[in-house]
C-alpha cells in the first residue's frame, strides 16, 4: 500500500542486484553486489523488507530525516543527495547519491518492478480542465472496445475492474510503477494516467513512457506553485518531449494548444471544436449535434473525411471536445474509427459515469441538481455558460475556493459567477490554514463588482449552502454545486472533516420533498 493506504504492489517482483542499479543510474557510494532489491519506496511509511529507500529532499522535510525509521522496516539499502548522505550513513546500510533522487525513483522503479519491460499501451492526458473526463472516456471506451483496461485519476485507481481509492491526481513515482506493475499482473493491456502539472514538474511519470498523450486545455491555476502561467504552461508542455512520450493528441481551441502543437517535440495531431472557428486548422473537428442536461451528441470528423457520430452522457459542448480527444488517442494508438463506432452499439453511446464531474445527483422531478469538482475561472466558464442555455428556468450557483492555494484567481471565479447565474451562494470549501471569511470575501468582491444584478448571498456553513440554493427552487431550475466534485472531506488546519457534497445533496433533496438519484453503482 502507498503512503495513502490504496496503492497495491505487484506479488511477482525479481530482485535487482543493487550494483546493476548504481551502475546504470549513475550513483556513487558502495554498492555490494550481495545487495538486491526487491521494492522501492520514497515514504518510510511504506518501507518493506528488501525495499530500496530514496531519501529525497521535500518541501518541509528531508526524506534523511526518516532513514532509521526506514532501516528499522527493513530497507536495503539508500538513495539520497549530497545533502542527505551523512545522515543515511548513521544507518550502517549501504549509501548510494544521486544528482537527482527524485528523477532516479522512477527509474529505479522502472526497473524493480519491470515496468520498462511492459507489454502495455499506455495514455497521458493534462491540461487544465478535461483531465480526469478525458481519462474516463478513455476507460470507458476501451472496455466497450473489450480490452482489459487500468485508470488511475484524481477520483480512483482501477485496475481490471478492481477499484481502489485515490490520493494525489498522478501517484508518487514509486506508486505509479508499482500500480503499472499490478495491472500487468492483472492482464491489463490499456492503461490511462491523469498527468497533472505538479506530476511532471516533481518527477511523479519519471520512467513511464507513454504511447499517446493529450493536451485538453489551459487556463488559469496553480500560481501559488508556478511564479507565472509561462512556467505552468512550460511545466505540462514536457509531456509532449520524446523523452516522455512518443505521440500526441493536442485541442487547439486555445492558443496554447496552438502553440503546443507547433513546439511538441513529437509527432502530433489536432483537434478542434466547431466554435473555435474554421481560421483554427485542425486535424479533426468535433460539432455538437444536440445537447440536454443530461447528454451531449456530435460528429467527428477525421482528416480523410470519415465521420463518427456519437452520445456521451455530458452536458456541455466541453464534452464533446472531450470525448473527441478521447476517440482521437484511440486512434492514435492503433484502433481504426469504424471499429471504435462499432463498439458503441446501436444507441451510438459512450458508457461513462464520471464521478464529481457536473454530476447530477437530482431525480427526475424538481430542479436539476449538479455536483462537480471544477475549482477554475475557466471551468467556471464553461459549465455556466452550458447550463445556462439549457436552463428554462433560474439558474443557482453555490461554490467556494480553496485555502492555502492560488489566490490571483478567487476575484475571477466570484465574477464569472455572478456573470453566468442568476444567484449565487458563495460558501467555505477547504479552507486549510486560512480565514474562511477571508477567502469568501475575496469572492464576494469579485461577484460585487461584476455589477450582473445576481443576488448574492455568503454562507459559510456548506450544509446550509446547500439547503439555501434550495428555496424556492422548481422544475426547470438548475442549481450547479462546484469545487467539491467526489471528494468526501473538508480540511481545516491540517484536519480531514468527513464531508460528502453528493450525499449532503441528496439528503437536502428529501428534506425538500424531491427524489434524489441514488449514488452510482
Amino acid at each position: 500500500m502507498s503512503a495513502d493506504g490504496v496503492t497495491p504492489r505487484p506479488n511477482r517482483v525479481s530482485a535487482k542486484p543493487l550494483s546493476r542499479l548504481a551502475s546504470e543510474l549513475g550513483w556513487r557510494g558502495s554498492a555490494p553486489d550481495t545487495v538486491q532489491a526487491s521494492g522501492v519506496t520514497g515514504s518510510s511509511r511504506t518501507v518493506r523488507q528488501g525495499d530500496l529507500f530514496f531519501a529525497v529532499p521535500g518541501a518541509r522535510h528531508h526524506g534523511a530525516d526518516y532513514v532509521a525509521q526506514a532501516a528499522a522496516a527493513g530497507a536495503v539499502a539508500i538513495v539520497t543527495d549530497t545533502a542527505g548522505e551523512s545522515p543515511s550513513l548513521l544507518t550502517g546500510l549501504p549509501v548510494l547519491v544521486s544528482p537527482d533522487p527524485r528523477k532516479d525513483l522512477g527509474l529505479a522503479a522502472a526497473l524493480i518492478f519491470d515496468t520498462d519491460q511492459a507489454a502495455m499501451t499506455t495514455f497521458g492526458v493534462t491540461g487544465t480542465n478535461g483531465k480526469t473526463t478525458v481519462a474516463y472516456l478513455l476507460h470507458a471506451l476501451l472496455r466497450q472496445l473489450g480490452v482489459s483496461t487500468g485508470l488511475s485519476s484524481t477520483s480512483e485507481r482501477i485496475i481490471a475492474g478492481r477499484v481502489y481509492p485515490s490520493g494525489l491526481t498522478t501517484p508518487e513515482a514509486d506508486e505509479i510503477h508499482a500500480l503499472l506493475s499490478v495491472m500487468a499482473e492483472a492482464g491489463v493491456s490499456h492503461a490511462v494516467l491523469e498527468v497533472s502539472a505538479h506530476a511532471l514538474t516533481r518527477q511523479r511519470v519519471s520512467g513511464v513512457h507513454f504511447d499517446v498523450v493529450a493536451f485538453t486545455n489551459f487556463s488559469h491555476d496553480h500560481l501559488d506553485d508556478y511564479a507565472t502561467m509561462e512556467d505552468y504552461f512550460l511545466a505540462k508542455a514536457d509531456l509532449f518531449e520524446g523523452v516522455r512520450a512518443a505521440r500526441g493528441v493536442i485541442c487547439v481551441d486555445d492558443v496554447w494548444g496552438r502553440r503546443l502543437a507547433d513546439s511538441a517535440d513529437i509527432p502530433v495531431v489536432t483537434v478542434a471544436s466547431s466554435t473555435s472557428g474554421d481560421a483554427v486548422a485542425a486535424d479533426w473537428r468535433v460539432g455538437v449535434t444536440a445537447t440536454t442536461l443530461s447528454s451531449t451528441s456530435f460528429v467527428l470528423e477525421a482528416p480523410n473525411g470519415e465521420t463518427l457520430a456519437a452520445t456521451v452522457p455530458l452536458v456541455g459542448d466541453f464534452s464533446a471536445t472531450n470525448a473527441a480527444i478521447a476517440i482521437v488517442m484511440l486512434v492514435e494508438s492503433g484502433f481504426s474509427l469504424n471499429d471504435i463506432g462499432l463498439s458503441l452499439g446501436t444507441t451510438a453511446t459512450i458508457e461513462v459515469f464520471v464521478p464529481g464531474r457536473a454530476e447530477i445527483v437530482s431525480g427526475d422531478t424538481g430542479p436539476t441538481f449538479f455536483v462537480d469538482y471544477g475549482h477554475t475561472p475557466e471551468a467556471f466558464a464553461r459549465t455556466l455558460s452550458s447550463l445556462r442555455a439549457l436552463t428554462p428556468g433560474r439558474l443557482t450557483m453555490v461554490f467556494g475556493a480553496d485555502g492555502d492555494r492560488d489566490t490571483t484567481k478567487r476575484a475571477d471565479m466570484g465574477r464569472i459567477a455572478a456573470t453566468g447565474a442568476d444567484v449565487v451562494v458563495i460558501t467555505d470549501f477547504h479552507p486549510r490554514t486560512e480565514d474562511p471569511a477571508v477567502i469568501r470575501a475575496a469572492l464576494m468582491r469579485g461577484a460585487t463588482e461584476a455589477g450582473s444584478g445576481a443576488q448574492l448571498h455568503e454562507i459559510a456553513d456548506q450544509r446550509e449552502a446547500v439547503r439555501f440554493a434550495l428555496v424556492g427552487a422548481q422544475p426547470g431550475d438548475t442549481i450547479l454545486y462546484a469545487g467539491p466534485g467526489h471528494e468526501d472531506y473538508q480540511e481545516i488546519n491540517g484536519t480531514k472533516i468527513p464531508y460528502n457534497a453528493r450525499e449532503d445533496v441528496r439528503l437536502a433533496l428529501r428534506e425538500a420533498g424531491w427524489p434524489p438519484r441514488e449514488a452510482h453503482q
